[in-house]
């Protein structure tokens, strides 16, 4: 679904990311700028309990991370360098984000039970990407799966945001659905690498 999506998304983003190359912004710096605005705001706003605004910034910064793709076109340097980093810092991002929520629920939110939960999320989280890394390193295409990284970020963000402020039930809620969608998507790549595997024809160069 996220494929048919970014014909559109290029269209939006495009004009911003050629205005952001005018002013000396390469997609590496972008992503540096995305990628770091949002692990600072995660690991110091969601530990003091400043979960509204902690999510505010990191929707701000995950949103100016997208913004790499339409600055590398305008430059005309996509590289393989870039798409590399890229998908790393999501990485650090992403655990910043449970962490950061993590060490809130063992402190000021004082759950131990969805401080467990959010641990499991970010297993998961770190699960995903790495299917799809593997089974590419064995020659097999694996970009299944019903929650990708947008999604899952829309869900834990909307939810910790929501709570922050105040309304009852909603991270408990959006914490198990990431888990539900999380363990859903690892096992849709499990079971998408195993099938190409047992057909050489569907390997990438097929």
């Amino acid at each position: 679904m996220l494929n048919e999506l970014r014909p559109t998304a290029a269209r939006v983003l495009d004009p911003i990311g050629r205005g952001l190359a005018r002013l000396g912004f390469s997609a590496n710096a972008v992503t540096g700028i995305g990628s770091l605005g949002a692990t600072v705001s995660a690991l110091v706003l969601y530990p003091m309990g400043a979960l509204f605004l902690g999510s505010l910034l990191v929707t701000f910064f995950v949103l100016f991370d997208m913004l790499d793709g339409a600055v590398a076109r305008a430059q005309n340097r996509s590289n393989q360098w870039g798409a590399f980093l890229d998908s790393t810092l999501d990485r650090v991002a992403d655990a910043a984000v449970f962490c950061g929520l993590l060490v809130w629920f063992v402190g000021g939110g004082d759950s131990r039970p969805f401080a467990a939960l959010t641990l499991v999320c970010m297993v998961l989280a770190f699960l995903i990407p790495y299917i799809k890394a593997r089974s590419e390193g064995l020659g097999v295409r694996c970009d299944v799966g019903i929650a990708e990284r947008p999604v899952r970020l829309v869900i834990i963000l909307t939810a910790v945001g929501v709570h922050g402020l105040g309304a009852p039930y909603v991270l408990a809620v959006g914490l198990w659905l990431l888990a539900g969608v999380s363990a859903v998507t690892v096992l849709q790549r499990v079971l998408e690498t195993w099938n190409r595997l047992s057909d050489p024809q569907s390997s990438t160069g097929g």
